[in-house]
């Protein structure tokens, strides 16, 4: 498959299944919010806003590469609204974290995207 083939599925239905599958891979006290990425064809936004006292969102672009695998991006992180230094250790290890559950979600939509 080549960059600019689409996948075969509408992207509204891919955000909808990514909305809905997403969060079974997060903490349960995670919350997620997947858009369309309207630059990129088969392009998510991912929002995630981080369960505990740190008050930390996390922004994702998530873009199929192909029918099985996604190419994952942080955006950015915020604290309180804030952006905040994505180099120290407790945001990488989020940022790791999150990145592998958004890649978890991928797998489980295979189904879908075959």
């Amino acid at each position: 498959m080549h960059n600019n083939e689409g996948l075969g599925i509408d992207q509204a239905q891919l955000v909808q299944a990514w909305q809905q599958t997403l969060p079974t891979t997060l903490d349960p006290t995670d919350k997620a919010i997947v858009l369309a990425d309207e630059g990129v064809q088969n392009g998510l936004r991912i929002h995630i806003d981080a369960a505990g006292h740190q008050h930390y969102s996390f922004d994702f672009e998530c873009a199929y590469v192909d029918l099985h695998e996604v190419r994952v991006q942080l955006v950015d992180v915020e604290r309180d609204g804030r952006t905040v230094d994505e180099r120290t250790e407790v945001i990488q290890e989020l940022t790791q974290n999150y990145i592998r559950h958004i890649h978890e979600c991928a797998q489980a939509l295979q189904d879908i995207t075959d």
